[in-house]
């Protein structure tokens, strides 16, 4: 790590406990865990560094540092509601301190909040932190496992009328495509060479074949993020369905969230495969890329070995001859990809993501990424414990 202590996670965090902790407790009385746990998120991410002093001429809006503390204390006490977080800012003092309010009269409205709120979704802050976090205190270590894996994000609205419209077209093909299968149609489609003369339109390339040479600002334009139906497979092999968005995460060695990518809940994991894999690529080092199933595929293999990482990925059987195995080493790595679930099932359970009120992409993912950060802090903190 870096040669400046406060770079290191166990100085921080020893500072932090033994100094932070007693001052507070000292000033502001006795600290529940919930307490010492937004203390620690706070002080780590150094929100000051990202959110400068309001100085312009006339009335000065709220301080959105202590508005962002308010949001993160939001997810760290697992607040449903905006409103049941201005009470729990009323009636907890040392919330209230901590978050940078001095009094009851200081705590912005609902509207304010919602203002807020929007002004950071639309500046992208959470992920800016994130990101520096990962770079201070994960980038010069060698990670040995980045386990991939989405989860569905139920949204309280309508489904984006445009694609509506888009998935009742693709179901209407589909259906007329089984029909005429089961018919024994012969697709208008010619068979076969072509004739001498005869010139045929090229196969249009699929996502992922398209992914390989692209960019990943282009790779990111074509994931579609607006609301829409979802359906996946369970870990007990049932089919569920939800309206709203999937989170794809790539989660290090110690539950530690690396990128996070949200997207419609109709795309598919595949498709957010080499995304993923550039945007960690940029932050950390790492070896193993480890998959389930549903990411079974040649592309993604060849590309994770093209960029010097070795992909383990759970097969998906299409046929009964189809009889591949991992091998024993390869099966007791693939099962740290336990860790993506318990990040996955901590997100929802502690850090609000089953409590979405927000509607749009944009608001939706600052919401989650209030609990990716908290989360990032704790899992780093419980490493050095």
């Amino acid at each position: 790590m870096s040669a400046n202590p406060r770079d290191n996670l166990a100085h921080h965090w020893f500072i932090t406990q033994k100094v932070l902790f007693p001052h507070m407790i000292k000033t502001e009385g006795p600290l529940s865990e919930h307490h010492k746990q937004l203390i620690t998120v706070i002080e780590f991410v150094r929100v000051e560094k990202y959110i400068p002093y309001f100085r312009n001429v006339g009335r000065p809006p709220e301080d959105r540092r202590s508005v962002v503390k308010a949001f993160i204390a939001k997810s760290v006490f697992n607040i449903q509601t905006t409103v049941l977080l201005r009470e729990y800012l009323q009636n907890d003092k040392t919330l209230r301190r901590i978050c940078g309010f001095n009094s009851i009269r200081d705590i912005p409205s609902l509207s304010t909040f919602s203002r807020a709120f929007k002004e950071i979704a639309e500046w992208k802050l959470l992920d800016i932190i994130h990101a520096e976090v990962i770079k201070r205190y994960q980038s010069e270590h060698l990670i040995f496992h980045i386990s991939r894996d989405s989860t569905a994000i139920e949204a309280r609205e309508k489904v984006d009328p445009i694609r509506k419209a888009e998935m009742k077209k693709e179901a209407l093909l589909k259906k007329q495509k089984e029909e005429n299968k089961a018919l024994g149609a012969i697709s208008q489609k010619k068979r076969g060479r072509p004739k001498k003369g005869e010139s045929r339109e090229p196969a249009p390339l699929k996502r992922l074949e398209k992914q390989v040479n692209q960019s990943l600002d282009e790779m990111l334009k074509e994931l579609s993020a607006v609301c829409d139906i979802g359906k996946k497979m369970n870990s007990q092999g049932i089919c569920i369905k939800w309206r709203g968005y999937k989170l794809h995460i790539d989660t290090a060695n110690g539950g530690i969230p690396i990128s996070v990518l949200l997207t419609s809940a109709s795309v598919h994991d595949s498709g957010c495969a080499l995304p993923l894999s550039r945007m960690t690529g940029l932050k950390v080092n790492y070896l193993y890329e480890i998959m389930d199933a549903a990411y079974d595929a040649e592309v993604i293999r060849e590309d994770s070995l093209k960029r010097g990482h070795v992909p383990l990925i759970d097969f998906n059987r299409r046929n009964a001859n189809d009889n591949r195995q991992f091998m024993p080493h390869e099966k007791e790595n693939y099962n740290q990809r336990s860790a993506s679930e318990r990040m996955n099932a901590r997100l929802k359970d502690e850090f609000g993501g089953r409590m979405i009120r927000v509607r749009g992409a944009m608001k939706v993912k600052a919401h989650l990424m209030f609990g990716i950060i908290a989360i990032t802090v704790d899992q780093l903190v419980r490493l050095v414990q």
